[in-house]
């Protein structure tokens, strides 16, 4: 753990120049902020083999009123959203929830400036942390990274 989640809607898988977006690119971008996280002692967040961000696409999906109020503004009416959830083991603290929170959604900010600006989008971001009923791991990641 971490585990990054990101649920989006289908249209973002278009190209870029149809109005879509690199969700791989996102996912690297994501990968790599967390990889290079520090805490306020300067030790890094997250384990460099924990690091996972998945992102799928909806099967189905139905955003706010269906666009009514995009075409009513302009727009195309179709609307994008990204949900990503960042699953935390406990043991951080509230500011490194908070520095975490605001740069993953920087860069996620980041990543979709362009289409923000000519489409309309909504993004969330929620970090969950908490006591596991059960977690059960099986890795032969970790090794890689904890080798002297």
């Amino acid at each position: 753990m971490p585990h990054l989640t990101i649920f989006y809607t289908p249209d973002l898988d278009r190209p870029v120049a149809d109005g879509g977006a690199d969700m791989q690119a996102l996912c690297t971008a994501l990968a790599e902020k967390m990889r290079l996280h520090h805490d306020e002692a300067g030790n890094p967040v997250f384990a460099t083999g924990g690091i996972r961000v998945l992102a799928y696409p909806a099967a189905h999906s139905a955003v706010a009123d269906g666009g009514a109020a995009g075409r009513a503004a302009g727009g195309t009416g179709e609307y994008g959203f990204v949900y990503l959830n960042l699953r935390l083991a406990r043991g951080r603290s509230p500011a490194v929830h908070e520095s975490v929170g605001r740069a993953l959604l920087a860069c996620t900010e980041g990543h979709f400036i362009s289409l923000l600006k000519t489409r309309h989008i909504g993004i969330t971001l929620q970090i969950d942390e908490g006591l596991e009923v059960y977690n059960g791991r099986l890795s032969s990641l970790h090794p890689l990274f904890t080798q002297g």
